[in-house]
């Protein structure tokens, strides 16, 4: 039986609890140190699945005030695939108007994730 323990800091509400898990076989035994629900919630899949919301801004065309528009992926993607993400965004310019949760890019980096607008432009 091969016991780890692993040191996080919350990101699931602005309290930033010092959690520790400890797996046990690679399998989340005990998670302490959280205040909420969440941190249990978030410790587990941090260890075993981390995911991530990616935000960016790329550029519009079409548009004589707005220039770029903020973008961010809809949902999670895994962690791993961060950077793929930016890369595939780095090519990506929408034509104006843009509205809040248009699809800038779907499926990106073939994650089943699209990103999304986060404002009007």
């Amino acid at each position: 039986m091969t016991e780890e323990k692993r040191r996080l800091t919350c990101i699931r509400c602005p309290r930033g609890c010092a959690l520790e898990v400890t797996l046990v076989d690679g399998v989340v035994a005990t998670v302490t140190g959280n205040s909420c629900r969440r941190g249990d919630v978030y410790a587990r899949a941090e260890v075993t699945n981390p995911t991530r919301v990616v935000t960016s801004s790329v550029p519009v065309a079409g548009s004589a005030t707005a220039h770029m528009v903020s973008v961010k992926t809809a949902g999670d993607v895994p962690k791993g695939a961060v950077f793929s993400v930016m890369e595939a965004l780095r090519d990506v310019t929408v034509q104006a108007p843009v509205r809040i949760g248009d699809v800038a890019l779907a499926n990106v980096a073939g994650t089943g994730v699209d990103v999304v607008a986060t404002r009007n432009a």
